[in-house]
């Protein structure tokens, strides 16, 4: 059996955010807890809004300093900061950094509990505060997720909180706020986002609602990814990829993402490379191991991102979408250079220990990896980025 936590309500278009008063004024909130990033608040992306919640007479705080991928002390301090001012809404505009620190400060406001708490399985009866999610990148889709990601420096190891409290209110998806989005960023949090639908379309724990959603995200990302790279001021195209990304965290919502998140953790915690750009990477090798495991679902992804499949046999059509996923890395010029990053061959068994640790999503995945499977995986990404 499975359920999906929903978002609320979703509002899209260009300047969809200029009506955030009025979605606030809906919760009868007075006290507005705003959390974005330095880069966000430094392009002024977020003073609109704070003019609009003003204007409305309301009041707000913004935490402008939450760091990409945030350590579990960092996420402490910005919400002990947090405490000082009275919300009664949290208010994210960032990227997945920003949203999943608001996640899980909205979780922790009025609760009595610390991210420590959380990291160790506690969880409160409710949300007491309203949460209200604007993405400014299309790919982590948290604004339809139940998960936030923390850093644990201790472990090496990005950690997942997952509660169905954590999944927003209200997501407004704005195309005005990634019209400036450089083209390496586009494609590192577009390819996340197809991670996500390809991921849970063939999660075990995939089903019909968030089947659904997969295969509707994974045709956005093959219409518009490209263009959104190509010219990013395509506003049609920008808005495509949100929606996409979306749909993507919506069905993380009621499936998993599987062995690509999975080894990608890692990388990440370990050796700091961006949460997109770990994933992109490992995107095509993953899928290529998996192909076996679910051919029929393969054809699906297939037919919805428009590849030519007529008169090819299943395992045709599943190397016809591996050969595309190779192909989508190349034109998107997403490449790591793995040797200055420190992963070598020489760490490889360090990589596959921590990786066999994901169990949450190793789990879901449709192969059973072993250790010998992922060992021969990191080695052929090393090979192939050295």
């Amino acid at each position: 059996m499975s359920s999906i936590g929903l978002i609320r309500k979703i509002v899209e278009g260009s300047g969809s955010l200029d009506n955030i008063a009025a979605e606030v004024k809906a919760f009868n909130a007075s006290h507005v807890l705003m959390v974005t990033d330095k880069g966000v608040y430094g392009l002024g992306l977020t003073r609109p809004c704070e003019e609009h919640l003003k204007q409305a007479g309301i009041e707000v705080a913004v935490v402008n300093d939450v760091p990409p991928e945030p350590k579990q002390s960092e996420v402490q301090a910005i919400f002990d900061k947090a405490c000082k001012f009275d919300a009664d809404l949290v208010l994210a505009i960032g990227g997945g950094s920003a949203m999943d620190t608001a996640k899980l400060i909205a979780l922790m406001l009025r609760n009595d509990l610390n991210v420590q708490d959380l990291l160790d399985g506690k969880r409160p009866a409710s949300r007491k505060v309203p949460l209200i999610m604007v993405p400014t990148t299309a790919g982590t889709g948290s604004e339809g997720t139940p998960n936030a990601i923390v850093l644990v420096p201790e472990q090496n190891l990005k950690i997942g909180i997952v509660s169905d409290l954590m999944v927003a209110d209200v997501a407004i998806l704005d195309a005005n706020l990634t019209l400036g989005l450089p083209p390496a960023i586009t494609a590192n949090t577009g390819i996340d986002a197809l991670c996500h639908l390809m991921e849970c379309y063939v999660s075990k724990k995939h089903n019909p609602l968030s089947d659904i959603f997969c295969l509707r995200g994974i045709s956005l990302v093959a219409k518009y990814l490209r263009r959104a790279y190509t010219d990013g001021k395509d506003a049609e195209a920008r808005g495509g990829m949100l929606v996409a990304s979306c749909c993507g965290g919506i069905a993380i919502a009621g499936s998993s993402t599987v062995g690509i998140h999975a080894l990608s953790y890692p990388l990440g915690g370990r050796y700091h490379i961006p949460h997109g750009l770990s994933n992109a990477i490992l995107m095509p090798y993953i899928m290529e191991e998996n192909a076996p495991c679910c051919l029929e679902r393969y054809g699906d992804i297939a037919r919805a991102m428009g590849l030519e499949v007529q008169g090819k046999s299943p395992e045709q059509v599943a190397q016809t979408l591996v050969d595309e996923l190779y192909d989508l890395n190349r034109f998107l010029n997403i490449r790591c250079d793995l040797k200055a990053k420190g992963i070598t061959l020489d760490v490889v068994d360090e990589l596959v220990e921590a990786g066999s640790k994901v169990t949450r999503l190793l789990n879901n995945n449709p192969k059973d990896l072993s250790k010998a499977d992922m060992k021969r995986i990191y080695t052929r990404l090393i090979q192939d980025n050295a």
